[in-house]
């Protein structure tokens, strides 16, 4: 396996007097898509926060790629995908996607930010919808242009906090099917948040299973089975069905 992208050791978060996160330890290799799951309230969406440099760890240490990482600044090779598309309504859509690069140190020309942004929305399929506004856009566009402000810095890792949530099955299935194809051609590790067992089996090369209170880690489950995946193969429905029993 490749050198780890991202490695946790004994992380630990408590907030006031409840413990949150306890003895987290497990690595992500670089070019793997790994999956945080569990239940409500065990603290997957603190941990990819810990992760993202927006929360400090209460222990524990956490290293990216092979340098230990204690400030924001450690995280420039990392990019954020939040559950709310968070597209600013009165930005086009290339201005969105733009927003990515507008704090980016050294500064960026305003001609390399169009022109980043305009190759992320063509890697998204959305070339053709550079000057529409969010408002005039589908759930699923408007998810596709929050990958694109992702992707539009060419992150090294991309963390997820259940980013398909709110979108219809159909239009959830062909974001994953978008989300694999550009993480092939990107060469990204991919860290994510979920609940959705069925998400997790899809997408993910190892589930790391998360018990509560505090969150810990139950059980790291590799999934080996050969994409694309649906769940009503045989197989992908087997693995869904043994991964629920964990949770």
């Amino acid at each position: 396996m490749s050198a780890a992208a991202i490695s946790l050791r004994g992380v630990a978060k408590r907030f006031g007097t409840l413990d949150v996160l306890e003895g987290i330890e497990f690595d992500v290799a670089a070019g793997e898509t790994v999956a945080l799951l569990g239940t409500s309230g065990c603290g997957k969406s603190t941990l990819l926060n810990i992760v993202a440099g927006l929360v400090d760890p209460d222990g524990g240490e956490l290293w990216l790629d092979g340098a230990r990482a204690a400030r924001l600044k450690d995280r420039r090779g990392l990019a954020y995908m939040f559950q709310e598309d968070r597209l600013l309504p009165w930005r086009s859509v290339r201005a969105n996607a733009e927003f990515g690069l507008e704090a980016a140190r050294p500064a960026l020309a305003a001609r390399e930010r169009r022109a980043r942004a305009e190759a992320a929305l063509d890697m998204v399929g959305l070339s053709g919808f550079a000057e529409r506004y969010p408002h005039q856009l589908s759930g699923g566009m408007r998810s596709r242009v929050a990958l694109a402000r992702s992707l539009v810095g060419e992150p090294q890792v991309l963390l997820m906090d259940e980013p398909f949530s709110k979108l219809d099955p159909q239009t959830r299935s062909q974001m994953h099917d978008e989300l694999l194809r550009l993480r092939a051609l990107q060469q990204m590790t991919v860290l994510f948040v979920t609940h959705d067992v069925e998400e997790a089996v899809v997408l993910a090369d190892r589930v790391v299973v998360l018990a509560p209170r505090p969150g810990r880690v139950r059980e790291i489950v590799p999934i080996t089975l050969p994409r694309p995946r649906r769940a009503t193969d045989p197989e992908v429905a087997e693995a869904i069905r043994q991964l629920r029993l964990l949770i």
